[in-house]
């Protein structure tokens, strides 16, 4: 299920008569995490998983200062053609 998905079902008014801490929620009790990690559910590299995350982190804050020069770019280049004219 898509977390968009999930988040607006958490957000929705529950029902009367309906159990409101049935809701689907991102954390996890730590036992079945710790059973889960330890019967070798966790088949992926948290080291590797963070530096993927660390990767995609760096590489959207160099698209927001590329954007950013991009467009102090545009800014002065429409300045000193509107000073042509």
């Amino acid at each position: 299920m898509s977390i968009a998905v999930r988040r607006l079902l958490n957000h929705l008014p529950h029902l009367p008569g309906r159990d409101s801490r049935i809701r689907m929620r991102n954390v996890r009790d730590a036992q079945r995490a710790s059973f889960m990690e330890s019967s070798g559910y966790r088949t992926f590299s948290a080291d590797r998983y963070e530096r993927s995350l660390r990767r995609r982190r760096a590489v959207r804050g160099m698209l927001y200062w590329l954007g950013a020069v991009g467009a102090a770019w545009v800014v002065l280049e429409s300045a000193r053609a509107v000073q042509i004219f």
